[in-house]
This record gives C-alpha cells, structure tokens and sequence, in this order.
C-alpha cells in the first residue's frame, strides 16, 4: 500500500494554524493579504509533505516584498511570516531583524561589505526585513555605496537561500523602480505582496480595537466625531494607515488627561476615566486643516507623526 500523510493531521501538529489566527485577530481587513499567506503557508505544508514521501523537491522560493503605504501591517505580518516559516522548519530561530538604509551602507570605501554582513549574520535562522528598501539604490551618485550593499544580498540570498529570508519593504511604485535597478533582484524574489490602504470602516474599527485594549472608549458623539477626523486626516500630507490613528489617539488621550487634570479636586469615575470625548478630538489641528508629519520622499527616521 503506499505511503500517505495526513495534511490536516501535519496542519495542527505544526501550530500554524495558531499564528494565522493570531493574524486575523491583531490586523483588521487586509483579506488580500492574508489569504495570500495562508496560501503560502499551504505551499510549504505540502512541499515538507512531499519531503516525508521522499519525493523529489527543490527548495521553494521564500524570499519576499512587502509593497504598501506605512502603517499598513507589513511589519507584523512579517512577524508572523517569520514564526510560520520556523513552525514548519524553513528557519531555525524565526526572529525578524529590521534594518534601512543606514544600517546596511557604509560611508566610505570598505566600510558597507562588513556593515550588510553584520546585518546578514544577525539575522541568520530567521528574516531580514529591510523597510524603504528603494533608498539603498541611489542612480547617478558614484560615491553611494548602496549598489555593494545590494549585490552582497543577491549573493547571499541564494547562496544561503536556506539560511534566512529577505523581505524588501516600501512604497511600491517605489520599490517598482528598485527591482528594475538590478535585474537579479527581482528574479530573487518569489513572493510580491501589495498592502492595500485601509477604508475609513477599517481605520474607525482599528481605532476601537485599539481603545479596547487601552481600557478606553469613545463616547456616542466621539464615535462620529472620530469617523469625520478620519476622513479629514486621511486627506492631509503623510497619512500612514493605522500608525497615523495610533498618533491620533495617543493625542487624543493627552486631550483626555490635561481636560481631566482641570478638574483638579472632583471626583472622577470609572467610566469619566475611561472616555474620550468630543473635545479631546476636536482640538486636533487636523480641523483647521494642518499636520504634523515625516515627509515620505526622505529616509526613515525615529521622529513621530
């Protein structure tokens, strides 16, 4: 009789199915996204299937780009790539090491090749995710140093292709002009994923989602207040998905605090504790038409929106 597995049986075994569910719960929509993963996710349940059967197979391509505006998940769904990949064995350790531009070219002669190796070597066993990834090619500069950087990548990413994942992250018309710099980039890539903008339902439940787990709420006309800063927001310059509504609320609730704080000597509630009102959003400059923000035409920095 031949020999036969059990996918499902392997599917629970491997506890894949945990970290897609932990997906679902901390992204709100992206469906695109997802069931690409979960496809992805499939393909390799399969191939270590047929590596059980001793059937022939040639390692799959795992090398990935994360196309999208920020805030859009594309750092947490490569978290959650990366503990995939380990459940099922493609990497070691499943760790994601982060890295741009200045973590990876040096500034003079001799200094990029150990700068891009120190970064390969720490994320050996699980992923290197390089966000903004277009800034390391710069077309026209012959002092940048960004070109060594890449071509030490491509060489490692196939000579250790079963060593650790690349993830190139980044705008995509972008990135799109990245992959055409160098004609092995792209070839070296076998997953492209595009990270679609939140609707404004999407970015009102992530807000929700968000308050919950603060112990926070807004009150019934916050709630409208609240989906008319959206919208505002979502019109203005550096709008970054559900990072701009994460800032927004962080601010909010500074709002919350210094409206309370004035009240000095009274009794507070549970509830006057917990609620956002109104107030505490209209006072965002967003209504008079004004943000404060990155400029996405430069390089990442650590400053807040």
């Amino acid at each position: 009789m031949d020999s036969s597995v059990d996918l499902s049986s392997a599917y629970a075994d491997s506890g894949v199915a945990e970290v897609l569910d932990q997906l679902d719960s901390e992204l709100i929509g992206l469906r695109p996204v997802k069931t690409r993963i979960r496809e992805i996710a499939a393909l390799l349940l399969v191939d270590r299937a047929r590596q059980d059967l001793d059937l022939p197979s040639t390692m799959p391509g795992l090398h990935m780009s994360f196309t999208g505006r920020p805030g859009t998940g594309k750092t947490t769904v490569a978290s959650r790539i990366s503990q995939i990949l380990h459940r099922l064995g493609y990497l070691r350790k499943g760790h994601v090491v982060t890295v741009t531009r200045d973590d990876l070219v040096g500034q003079y002669v001799g200094h990029t090749a150990p700068k891009t190796r120190e970064m390969i070597k720490r994320a050996q066993g699980g992923v290197l995710f390089i966000d903004e990834a277009y800034y390391l090619y710069k077309p026209g500069n012959e002092r940048d140093y960004g070109a060594e950087a890449i071509e030490i990548l491509l060489q490692d990413m196939e000579r250790q292709r079963d060593s650790f994942v690349v993830i190139f992250a980044g705008y995509k018309d972008r990135m799109d002009d990245f992959y055409q710099s160098n004609p092995g980039l792209s070839s070296r890539v076998a997953h492209h994923i595009n990270f679609p903008d939140y609707s404004n339902q999407e970015l009102m439940a992530i807000a929700q989602l968000l308050l919950v787990q603060q112990h926070y709420c807004f009150s019934d006309d916050a709630v409208n207040v609240f989906e008319d800063y959206i919208e505002r927001r979502r019109q203005l310059p550096f709008f970054a998905n559900a990072r701009s509504i994460r800032n927004a609320l962080d601010r909010t609730r500074l709002r919350q605090a210094n409206r309370l704080f004035a009240r000095m000597g009274e009794p507070l509630s549970r509830d006057e504790l917990m609620t956002i009102e109104p107030a505490d959003i209209l006072a965002s400059r967003v209504f008079q038409g004004e943000v404060e923000g990155r400029d996405p035409s430069q390089p990442l920095t650590n400053s807040l929106e």
